[in-house]
Formats: C-alpha cells, sequence, structure tokens
C-alpha cells in the first residue's frame, strides 16, 4: 500500500529513505493485512499522503498538528481535522476550532474542507496517518508516529521561521522535535469537546499565526473559507 511514488515533488525526495526504514514496512505490512482481512481503513490509499501532496515543502508557513484521522465515514481525506466537502454536521473538534475563528477574526466559516488552508501553505498533519473505520487512535503504535516526528525534524531544521501549533498534551509532545530558536510554537488546550473549555477558548490562535508570519516578511493565511 505504501511507497514513495504516493509522495509528490520536494517531499518524495525528502522521505524516500523512510520507505526502506523496518518500521515503515512495518507499517505497510500492517496495513495490507488490515486490508486483505477486509477492514477499512480511512483515508482511502491515494488520500494517505494528501497533507504532504496539498502543501508542497517550499510551501510551508504554518503546521497544524493533529492525532490520527477522523474514523467515522465519509469524513476522513487526509488533512488533520478536515473533512470532506459538504459534511454536516461538523466533527465536534472542528466546530470548536470554527468558534474560536469566529471568536478570533470574526469568520463564519461553514464548510469544513479545509483544502484553502493547505493550499496557502498550512500543513495540517495527523501524527498517526491511518485509522480502522470506527476504532479512534487504533493504528497508533503502528510506525506512523516514528515518520510524522521525522517529517517535524525535517521542517523544523530545513526551514526557517515556521509557526508550529499543537493542540493537546498529544501534539505537544511531538514539540520536542521542534527548534523554538528559530520558528514560534503556539500551544494550547485540544480543542475536543473534553478540553476547548480548558484553554482553547480565547487562545486567539489565529491572529498569533498571522501576527508572526507578518512580522517575519511573509504573507497571512486568509482563514476565511
Amino acid at each position: 500500500m505504501l511507497n514513495k511514488t504516493l509522495l509528490e515533488g520536494t517531499w518524495a525526495e525528502l522521505l524516500a529513505d523512510q520507505f526502506q526504514t523496518s518500521y515503515l514496512r512495518q507499517t505497510n505490512e500492517f496495513l495490507c493485512s488490515q486490508n486483505e482481512a477486509g477492514i477499512e481503513i480511512y483515508p482511502s490509499q491515494d488520500n494517505i499522503f494528501l497533507a504532504f501532496n496539498s502543501t508542497p515543502f517550499e510551501e510551508i508557513r504554518v503546521v497544524i498538528l493533529g492525532q490520527d484521522p477522523y474514523p467515522t465515514p465519509g469524513h476522513a481525506h487526509g488533512l488533520a481535522f478536515s473533512v470532506k466537502p459538504n459534511i454536516t454536521p461538523l466533527p465536534k473538534s472542528l466546530k470548536n476550532i470554527f468558534c474560536e475563528l469566529n471568536d478570533d477574526l470574526g469568520f463564519k466559516n461553514v464548510s469544513g474542507h479545509l483544502m484553502p488552508w493547505a493550499q496557502q501553505g498550512v500543513f495540517l498533519l495527523n501524527s498517526v496517518l491511518t485509522v480502522e473505520k470506527g476504532k479512534p487512535g487504533s493504528h497508533a503504535n503502528m510506525g506512523w508516529e516514528l515518520f510524522t516526528d521525522h517529517v517535524i525534524e525535517i521542517i523544523s531544521s530545513r526551514k526557517e521561521k515556521i509557526v508550529f501549533v499543537l493542540w493537546g498534551n498529544y501534539a505537544q509532545k511531538k514539540g520536542k522535535k521542534i527548534n523554538r530558536e528559530k520558528h514560534l510554537v503556539i500551544e494550547s488546550a485540544h480543542p475536543s469537546p473534553l478540553s476547548a473549555y480548558r484553554g482553547f477558548f480565547g487562545s486567539r490562535p489565529f491572529t498569533k499565526i498571522n501576527s508572526f508570519l507578518i512580522a517575519s516578511d511573509k504573507e497571512p493565511i486568509n482563514w476565511e473559507i
């Protein structure tokens, strides 16, 4: 299922060696066994690396780190926190993200399809890139975390003045891979209903991101969809 041909452009060059590692081979074997057993996996194979192919390495300005894809049928399509077009109701975490966006910048986004963000350089990366239908966290500790740790390290070491957005303890643990002398790291509670009122609401991440980008002589993100 997994091979470097699924990646495009510079990402394919930067990550080609990872497809030769024992950990990613084990990830591939696991996914193949799940597929052979008829287990439904999200997102579809052609969308596993959509975040990479939607936001070329050269264009990254912001990284928003999620945990794993939505396990709900029809939702996940390879971008963290995003859903396919015309999905209603929105997942609760995404709904809370939009509530904070409205409070922060006054935008009332309705569509949960975040491709317009990805196309502006917002890299919407999940720590784990696949999940079994109906079972959140089911593909944790199968190798994906090592792959995305490597991705974060590459961005941190090779890019300058990137904004990393780490919502919740899970994402913040991966923050140790980031050089905070070069980049801005924004941390708060996760937007999930279980934690949004413990520091996510009122954190104004979108204003902070754009203020840093402008100060770094970069174009701000248009968050309105």
